[in-house]
């Protein structure tokens, strides 16, 4: 009973203070906002009150954390299930057995299934250099087997790869083949010259083609022949393919340069490629000057002058006369490349020449070049600077592979070496400046973080 007359003694209260604060809104809200103001005051002169945390009493607790005995860690590592992973390129010579036996495979089952598979078999048949990564049990038994190579269609070769997948199925092995497309990334490296180019870009795990690349960017800069020196620098950025985020190692597994610094003798060039407004692209220096002049320096890569521009014994004729050209030595089957844009004017067999290419560059300019083993372009083909038309032979008047090559102005021989050097450059599109530009400065810091690289290298070693 008591309950129930302080409940009813606190309604009635509570309809008082509801009838007052609908004829006095004003004084209520007055006073609650004084009573809160008193809170507010209280609190204020109560907080200096309380003590400063960094005086109060500190205490380290030190505890032992127990840590299983090495017999314990044993058996449990034992019960543990491994898995071990190895890759590996094959060879020409690899047998079923072989490859798995170097991959740390021990398997009949699964080196039978190689053997019998016509799919499976492609692993050791064909070219050689095929990418292959397995998983092994504990035991060393398969689990399972992926290979990436060349596509099986050389159309898609370019663009794509197949992967070969073995793996066991209910006790069975079995083989998929599939086509997948290469994937572009951007990677960098950078280096320093101590004996020759390409074993500081092996040093910098670099492949071979970087260097070749860069020897034809700056061709036009020093001669890498003979001005390489040891301490000279390189930085560089470039495109590899890779499939399944793995860089493939066959064919063009290195893409395009796309920008490059190189510091010779103290002095420091820089190339980038430029894609001007027509989808042209060239190497263009950060100034703006291009690194592509009208005419190339040399029909090949990678050669050695054996005969220049000048009066020499013919090996053949042995008579004292004029050299009308140059000789590159190289092997047989090497490519040969039209030094500057033009048609073909003829592609076939002539004379002492042999196999021979001449491309009409301008109205008054032509080159020639002959001796080749094979020719890959026909009369009235539209040929651009740098584009593939044969390979080094020897046939015709000669006596071991080279190229004889030659470069005629309104039909007078003139040496190949001055016009290369004297050929005038191609300049960047004055309404791609903007853009170009804005891709200098990005390939800029690119390079700085690429030469930042080598500093780590020193610093590991």
């Amino acid at each position: 009973m008591l309950l129930e007359s302080e409940i009813k003694s606190l309604l009635s209260r509570l309809a008082r203070f509801n009838d007052l604060a609908h004829r006095h809104p004003r004084r209520v809200v007055a006073a609650v906002c004084c009573l809160l103001g008193g809170f507010a005051v209280t609190a204020f002169g109560i907080a200096p009150m309380a003590p400063d945390a960094a005086q109060l009493p500190q205490r380290l607790v030190t505890e032992a954390v127990p840590l299983s005995g090495l017999d314990q860690q044993l058996d449990e590592l034992a019960q543990h299930a491994l898995e071990l992973t190895r890759s590996d390129l094959t060879r020409a010579s690899d047998t079923a057995d072989s490859l798995l036996r170097r991959l740390g495979v021990v398997d009949p089952a699964a080196a039978a299934f190689i053997r019998s598979n016509r799919d499976a078999r492609r692993l050791i048949e064909g070219r050689a250099g095929k990418m292959v990564q397995v998983r092994t049990n504990q035991d060393g038994s398969l689990k399972d087997l992926v290979a990436r190579f060349p596509a099986l269609d050389s159309a898609q070769q370019l663009t794509h790869f197949t992967r070969l997948t073995l793996l066991p199925v209910h006790g069975r092995w079995h083989s998929r083949l599939e086509t997948a497309s290469l994937v572009g990334q951007t990677r960098m490296g950078s280096g320093t010259i101590r004996s020759s180019l390409f074993a500081a870009t092996d040093e910098a795990g670099l492949p071979d083609s970087i260097a070749s690349q860069m020897v034809e960017i700056f061709s036009t800069d020093f001669d890498f022949h003979r001005q390489l020196r040891k301490g000279d620098a390189f930085s560089v950025v470039f495109e590899a393919l890779t499939a399944d985020d793995q860089p493939i190692t066959w064919n063009e597994g290195t893409g395009r340069v796309l920008a490059a610094e190189f510091t010779n003798n103290g002095k420091t060039v820089q190339a980038l490629w430029f894609t001007d407004s027509s989808g042209r692209g060239a190497y263009f220096g950060f100034d703006g000057q291009s690194k592509r002049r009208s005419f190339l320096a040399s029909p090949m890569e990678f050669s050695r002058v054996t005969s220049g521009f000048a009066m020499r014994m013919h090996p053949i004729m042995q008579t004292w006369r004029a050299h009308n050209g140059v000789d590159y030595g190289a092997p047989k089957g090497t490519p040969v490349r039209t030094v500057g844009d033009g048609t073909v004017e003829f592609a076939g067999w002539q004379n002492g020449y042999g196999n021979v290419v001449n491309i009409k560059h301008s109205s008054d300019k032509t080159t020639v070049y002959a001796h080749l083993s094979q020719i890959e372009v026909r009369k009235g083909d539209r040929v651009l600077q740098g584009q593939r038309v044969g390979q080094v032979g020897s046939t015709g008047w000669a006596t071991g592979p080279h190229l004889h090559f030659e470069f005629r102005i309104n039909g007078q021989f003139e040496d190949p070496l001055k016009i290369a050097q004297a050929a005038e450059t191609v300049v960047v599109d004055a309404s791609a400046r903007p853009r170009f530009l804005q891709t200098a400065t990005a390939a800029h810091a690119q390079l700085d973080a690429a030469e930042s690289l080598a500093g780590y290298r020193g610093d590991a070693e």
